[in-house]
């Protein structure tokens, strides 16, 4: 079983530096997926309200406290307040809901998912007769105070943030009682978010790295690009060490000091990904694949980016 390291957050709680996510992972698959990983040594979960997996990831954790594989306290689960709950009285329900969903008592991390909110009500992504989504006024300020009273009530023991640039994380922690520990951001060889690395190291946020293989399921992936998994310069690094691309593209993240958490269904994936941890990357071969950075986003809500909101519209 793998030696999980923990990250420190400025609140003086940890959490295991590697962990699985769920975005995108099918109904039918993903209580199997969270399960199985828990039993190869996975500690940390990672999924979401908007996800609409919830229910299913709270199975996968149901069973394997129930299989004695590990208590609750063992376990680090974060969920993210979806866009169109961002209003002060709609925060701590919609996470009431989620517990609910994940037959849980509190999360170890609750999420500002996005930094934009979407018009409150029954629909996730509403839109307008043109198809175009809906926006909410809602300002993030308004969505963290809230967040802070999930930390007040117990029902999250961390809160952070999600797809916010340097700017909105500044003006977060301008305004906060409670510090977000960490900002959840797409990151892989090809965005290695260098520069708001080392601005969330400047003021103590932890960086966690979502789609860290750089999302080739992704729905609206073009199918004439190379998968970064495909790379030369990475799959010649990883010829070398005797590993396959993407424990190298795990490992890089894990030298850089940040929280890692890539998505499978598939056992063996589940189990290979977290087989990072008996090798350590040479200097050369960081600076190799840190030489891959194109600034190429692959999650960038393009159809939004007039919200007041949208965070990709500034430099980091």
């Amino acid at each position: 079983m793998a030696n999980v390291p923990t990250i420190k957050f400025n609140n003086g709680l940890t959490c295991p530096q590697f962990g699985l996510g769920t975005w995108k992972s099918k109904p039918g698959e993903v209580s199997e997926a969270v399960f199985h990983a828990i039993q190869t040594g996975y500690r940390h979960i990672d999924c979401a309200l908007v996800y609409q997996n919830e229910r299913e990831v709270g199975q996968g954790i149901e069973k394997a406290l129930q299989n004695g594989i590990c208590k609750r306290e063992d376990l680090f689960i974060t969920t993210k307040l979806w866009n169109t709950f961002h209003k002060d009285e709609l925060v701590v329900p919609s996470l009431k809901q989620s517990l609910e969903n994940l037959k849980l008592t509190y999360v170890d991390l609750y999420l500002i998912h996005w930094p934009q909110a979407y018009k409150e009500g029954d629909e996730l992504f509403p839109v307008d007769a043109d198809n175009k989504t809906v926006y909410s006024s809602t300002p993030y300020l308004e969505t963290w105070k809230a967040m802070e009273r999930c930390v007040q009530q117990g029902l999250a023991k961390s809160i952070g943030v999600s797809n916010f640039n340097s700017k909105q994380v500044a003006k977060v922690l301008e305004n906060a009682t409670i510090k977000p520990v960490t900002n959840q951001v797409e990151c892989h060889p090809y965005l290695n978010q260098k520069k708001l690395k080392a601005y969330l190291d400047s003021v103590g946020v932890t960086l966690t790295a979502y789609s860290p293989l750089g999302s080739p399921d992704r729905p609206w992936a073009k199918p004439d690009e190379q998968p970064l998994l495909a790379n030369e310069k990475i799959t010649k690094i990883a010829e070398k060490y005797n590993k396959s691309p993407a424990q190298i593209a795990l490992r890089w993240q894990i030298e850089k000091g940040n929280i890692v958490i890539p998505k499978s269904v598939t056992k063996s994936r589940i189990e290979s990904n977290i087989q990072v941890f008996d090798f350590s990357l040479k200097p050369e071969d960081i600076e190799t694949i840190n030489s891959l950075d194109c600034n190429e986003r692959m999650v960038g809500l393009a159809w939004i980016k007039d919200h007041p909101d949208y965070p990709f519209n500034e430099e980091f």
